[in-house]
């Protein structure tokens, strides 16, 4: 009987074969989390997680279907197999369905993903009364919805009937506080945090809460500003959810559906020259590193706005088959669902100018380190977010603000955003802080 990963999903792919799938991959996910949440002292919870989850995905012609499973019984992988051929058998063909065409052996390279050191709850339950502490001795800070540490391993194995076979192992370490300020309608809160791969990169648990007091407290007493047209600065907390909305817009599926406002723009400049924003799946420690996509395509870092102008879009093979491209190795999958794709380390590179000088000529203008809800269309661009932040008065930081709302169109707000040189690797979707010219702000 089967023991290791590659064997079961080996195992099962055959199954699959013998049930009459002319095509198959399998994919199989084990996981350990520990997390520990503490408040005001006193431990409020404990929770220690682990599972293992099967998909298999099979082919009969261009139909396919996915099972999963989180029961992982080599006695029932006949079953399991015979009902994915079935349920194939049954659905619409799928023109552009099928196993990758640029699948190959995984690199030898190695990122560094797998720390070996697993904390105890007692380890966990000190950073995070070390976090809370720290917030909650920041002059201000009047309360506390706690703080929290975690630690995770995840084991990915990937196989198909192509010949592809790799393994993947992740660990993670987390810590986040959150203060509160103030009484009643008058309470503010604000929030720090920090995950890593490897624990030797993690923030002192203290510097994070006592982040996370001194953001509360600068947010006191905010004011809602008259509506005006004037510059936007993003915080790099906040800056990568723009290019979130960039990868939601070159993604090939959208484009392949005709559903993005940049889908007639490759190859144009849509961002300033000077501009690049990379992916980089081969990061060394980095969240989302990776040296083979859901499909067992190979990664490799691209730049996918290079001198303010659009490279690539994100494909997948069947999005890549759509389009008459090839996959670039962004398939994401889970067992449950089919591979669609999505970036890895994305990050807006560096621009010249300090955060400071950044703002230094702005009379009038707006900071924002919070957004709230998702008003972003991606078919045409429209862009309306509520906001927190400071005002920008002469060129410094002013009175906090709150109960705003920040529009534009993505396509304009692109156009005129401009980097500053603050670019840390924080968060798996990384920005400097950006500048964006004649945004509105809906306030008073």
């Amino acid at each position: 009987m089967p023991t290791n990963q590659l064997d079961l999903l080996a195992d099962l792919i055959a199954r699959a074969r013998s049930a009459g799938a002319e095509a198959a991959d399998a994919v199989l996910v084990a996981g350990t989390a520990l997390s520990v949440q503490r408040r005001l002292g006193r431990t409020e919870h404990v929770e220690r997680a682990e599972g293992r989850d099967l998909g298999l995905r099979v082919f009969v012609g261009q139909k396919s279907a996915i099972v999963s499973s989180s029961t992982i019984d080599p006695a029932g992988f006949a079953d399991l197999a015979a009902r994915a051929v079935a349920m194939a058998r049954v659905v619409p063909d799928d023109p552009y369905g099928g196993l990758a065409d640029t699948a190959a052996p995984p690199a030898t390279l190695d990122l560094d993903l797998d720390d070996p050191a697993e904390p105890d709850t007692a380890a966990l339950l000190a950073r995070a009364a070390a976090a809370e502490e720290a917030a909650l001795a920041v002059a201000g800070v009047t309360n506390s919805e706690g703080a929290e540490a975690g630690f995770g391993r995840t084991e990915m194995a990937l196989m198909t009937s192509a010949g592809f076979a790799g393994r993947a192992v992740r660990s993670s370490h987390s810590v986040s506080a959150t203060a509160l300020v103030g009484s009643g309608t008058g309470m503010q809160r604000d929030y720090d945090y920090h995950s890593t791969v490897h624990l030797a990169d993690l923030d002192d648990p203290a510097k994070i809460g006592r982040s996370a007091g001194e953001r509360a407290v600068r947010r006191l007493h905010p004011i809602r500003p008259p509506t005006a047209k004037l510059p936007v600065v993003f915080d790099p907390r906040v800056a990568g959810s723009l290019l979130g909305h960039l990868s939601g817009a070159i993604n090939g599926a959208a484009i392949a559906r005709g559903t993005s406002f940049l889908k007639d723009k490759m190859g144009e400049r849509i961002f300033r020259p000077g501009v690049f924003v990379h992916d980089d799946p081969r990061r060394v420690r980095g969240l989302r590193s990776r040296l083979f996509d859901g499909e067992g395509t190979p990664t490799a870092p691209r730049a996918l706005i290079e001198d303010g102008r659009l490279t690539t879009w994100l494909l997948d093979s069947r999005a890549a088959r759509q389009l008459g491209l090839r996959s670039t190795g962004h398939a994401a999958r889970g067992t449950g669902g089919p591979p669609s794709p999505s970036p890895s380390n994305l990050y807006l590179a560096a621009g010249a100018l300090s955060p400071d000088a950044l703002i230094a000529d702005i009379r009038l203008g707006l900071y924002v380190i919070e957004m709230i809800g998702m008003g972003v269309n991606g078919v045409t661009g429209d862009y309306s977010r509520g906001a927190v932040g400071f005002m920008i008065r002469d060129g410094v930081l002013a009175e906090p603000v709150a109960e705003i709302t920040i529009a534009g169109t993505l396509p304009a707000m692109f156009a005129e955003l401009v980097p500053a040189n603050d670019l840390t690797f924080r968060r798996g979707t990384d920005a400097p802080t950006v500048r964006i010219e004649g945004m509105t702000l809906a306030g008073a």
